[in-house]
């Protein structure tokens, strides 16, 4: 069933209590996930986005709860992404007439998703749709995430509906972030948004800019995943705004592998030459979560990258960590190297290479040993780190 927001708008999404990977396996949904959809009702009824495909006929039977399909005037696609728009084949195979307003990219994914040629209408920043006393004002938001996002306000309820922006992978019942554990819903944004949105940082402080040139009131923010924002909704797009400026705190993250605990070992030493000048954290990259420790990266100011030398190269999943760092983009982050060896010693040179590839600043050559640490190498490895901390 659908969930009042007020008296124009009703949640009618889908809440994923199951989901634990997303983007294929690219992103843990430990929290789940929701997947919003808007009924919006004036003289004329707008229907914003559906939700993710293996749920449509779910979501069909729910929004004929609500509504009756054909008095749907209008079909807002923000983003043609198949979480949000998985449904809508099975919804205009019953209304197959009502227009679809997007962007132009929109068209051009929806159609490749779909090959369907239904009524499209293309829509550019500053276009107004009108329900009747309120209108929809559309904002394009290329790559945020994709060529083909936007987002929309509702003028009177003072609603913007962010699409992909402002969003958190969080499965709960309550429908407002003034209503969840504060803790866990900063943990879940700030996760969301250095897996998704670092890459894009540039354009998201031109959105916020252009959005805060409107001078529109924002009284609510609706995005696509994760509660709505109603308690000071401004608080999200600062930090927003923090974040894509070179986010960073004064933490260290140490990520490392290891083969017979050399390297282990050496990872600990480290962390011990850092703990008393800054906030330091260890995540083995093996058995770690991929996407909390992008998150980390985001959040660190200094990244310690470890392996040892295996054929001549690394461990695969440092090679795979360090490939998505760099498909990040992170900005004024400093990195070094550390790792073991047992007779060539070349991953130094290789994770050296790596990390300037990524874009982090190599702060030095690396830390290396030959064979299993003992202590004094464990002693100099703890010296080195310190050396580090300005």
């Amino acid at each position: 069933m659908g969930k009042k927001i007020n008296d124009n708008i009703t949640w009618v999404g889908k809440t994923d209590w199951n989901i634990k990977k997303f983007h294929g396996n690219e992103y843990s949904t430990f929290k789940g996930t929701t997947y919003n959809s808007y009924l919006v009702r004036d003289e004329k009824t707008a229907l914003i986005d559906t939700v993710w495909r293996p749920y449509a006929d779910e979501f069909i039977e729910n929004l004929k709860q609500e509504i009756d399909l054909k008095d749907i005037d209008y079909i807002i696609a923000n983003h043609a992404e198949v979480d949000h728009s998985g449904s809508l084949p099975r919804l205009m195979e019953l209304i197959p007439d009502k227009p679809i307003y997007c962007t132009q990219g929109g068209i051009q994914s929806l159609k490749g998703h779909y090959h369907k040629d239904w009524n499209f209408l293309p829509v550019e920043t500053g276009q107004k749709l009108s329900l009747g006393k309120k209108d929809l004002i559309f904002i394009e938001a290329m790559m945020l995430h994709w060529p083909d996002s936007m987002f929309c306000y509702l003028t009177g309820d003072n609603v913007l509906f962010s699409n992909d922006a402002f969003g958190q992978h969080y499965a709960t019942e309550q429908l407002y972030n003034d209503l969840v554990d504060q803790c866990e819903l900063y943990v879940e944004a700030i996760k969301y948004y250095a897996n998704i949105l670092t890459p894009f940082s540039r354009l998201v402080i031109q959105k916020i800019d252009e959005l805060k040139s409107l001078d529109v009131p924002v009284d609510m923010i609706c995005p696509s995943h994760g509660v709505i924002w109603r308690d000071d909704p401004m608080q999200i797009v600062n930090k927003y705004m923090d974040w894509a400026n070179d986010y960073q705190e004064d933490r260290v993250l140490i990520l490392y592998d290891t083969m017979w605990g050399g390297t282990a070992l050496l990872a600990d030493a480290l962390k011990e030459g850092i703990q008393d000048k800054a906030e330091v954290k260890i995540m083995r990259v093996s058995t770690a979560d991929k996407s909390d420790m992008i998150t980390e990266v985001f959040r660190s100011k200094i990244v310690l990258f470890g392996s040892p030398t295996v054929n001549a190269g690394i461990l695969s999943l440092m090679a795979a960590i360090l490939e998505q760092v760099k498909g990040m983009k992170f900005k004024d982050k400093k990195a070094a190297s550390f790792g073991c060896f047992g007779w060539s010693g070349e991953s130094i040179e290789v994770m050296n290479n790596l990390i300037k590839e990524a874009g982090l600043e190599l702060i030095n050559n690396g830390y290396s040993c030959l064979w299993e640490p003992d202590g004094d190498i464990l002693k100099r490895a703890k010296d080195f780190a310190g050396g580090l901390i300005k």
